[in-house]
């Protein structure tokens, strides 16, 4: 498959996955059958927006002709529908997942990206203890370094999202006043941001909430931008996992030994069943290799990776808890461990020193 064609899919493939997560917009899709509805462009006119408008201008202090006037410019996306509407038959293994996120250009790309920002990672790392590598795989993960950001106004996204999306409509509209909240404490026009489909921006991919409670100006200009400035995505990104209590210097994934067969009856428990390795080991499960500073009272989820002839059985402790945080998918977070471990093997050896 051409690259471009490859990070298209990979986006597609995120966005489905991770629509659900701190950062982005809420839980995993679930399969539906009804065909959605076409919406009309018209919002400034539709009782429900003209109360939205009401309510945020009484509440959050705009003028409410100019949130007419902003909804009289807002253009319905019927396609952002379809693509929140699209069924979904099975999640995809992880064998097939990891097929369109670990790749030599993505790895490529990612050396070439801490090269060109090792100053600003660097920092990130001595302030928010988040290694460079991390962030770097965030960053790849989520736009391919910026290549893919989104293509639709978040505008147009959380409005069509927020009235025209019944299942989420609640949680479109939180997102949708934060967006113009975010718009007057940035100075920025409503209707120039883009993202995706979600409503989600820049390198990062956060949503406005997100973007409010965690974005940070990082190279000290005066302003956030997380649509064109480096500096401000990898330090808006070590912010948020910080938040979310990574430990520096803590394990992550480990591999692990499973030496009763009985325990992966328990797997349907996800990531929230979190056991000490002493717990752990007391059911027939124990780490593949030594885990050092490991304190005793540590908890990890057992997870498992599909792979075409056998699966695979990892240990994912706290740091790994705090990727899903980022997007709440197994697959999310261990497609970050792997590529964020591929770009630092693959960095020139100068570069390590």
């Amino acid at each position: 498959m051409h690259a471009v064609k490859r990070a298209v899919f990979a986006a597609m493939l995120m966005a489905l996955l991770a629509v659900g997560t701190t950062a982005h917009a809420g839980p995993p899709l679930q399969p539906r059958k009804s065909k959605p509805h076409e919406p009309a462009s018209n919002y400034h006119k539709r009782p429900e927006v003209k109360a939205f408008i009401d309510e945020t201008a009484k509440r959050y202090g705009f003028r409410r002709d100019s949130l007419r006037k902003l909804f009289a410019g807002v253009q319905a996306q019927p396609s952002i529908l379809q693509a929140m509407s699209r069924p979904i038959e099975q999640p995809p293994k992880w064998y097939e997942y990891k097929t369109h996120l670990i790749t030599d250009e993505r790895i490529a790309r990612g050396v070439a990206y801490w090269r060109d920002n090792a100053r600003g990672l660097a920092e990130a790392e001595r302030e928010f203890g988040i290694p460079a590598e991390i962030i770097v795989a965030i960053v790849g993960v989520e736009t391919f370094y910026g290549r893919i950001p989104g293509r639709f106004r978040v505008i147009d996204a959380l409005t069509t999202l927020a009235f025209d999306y019944p299942r989420r409509a609640e949680f479109f509209r939180k997102e949708l006043t934060e967006f113009l909240l975010l718009c007057r404490e940035q100075k920025l026009s409503p209707l120039k941001p883009r993202g995706s489909f979600a409503g989600a921006m820049g390198l990062p991919q956060f949503m406005p909430g997100t973007f409010r409670r965690y974005a940070v100006d990082f190279d000290g200009d005066g302003k956030i931008d997380i649509w064109n400035e480096n500096e401000d995505s990898i330090g808006s990104v070590a912010n948020f996992l910080q938040w979310h209590g990574w430990q520096h210097g803590g394990p992550l994934l480990v591999p692990a030994q499973i030496d009763s067969e009985e325990v992966l009856l328990q797997l349907n428990g996800g990531l929230s069943d979190r056991r000490t390795v002493q717990q752990w080991e007391a059911e027939g499960v124990r780490p593949r290799e030594p885990i050092p500073h490991l304190d005793a009272e540590s908890a990890a989820a057992l997870v498992m990776l599909e792979e075409p002839a056998v699966s695979t059985y990892w240990l994912g402790f706290n740091n790994f808890y705090v990727l899903t945080r980022y997007n709440r998918s197994r697959l999310y977070a261990s497609a970050v461990f792997e590529l964020a471990d591929r770009i630092k093997r693959a960095r020139p050896a100068s570069a390590s020193r």
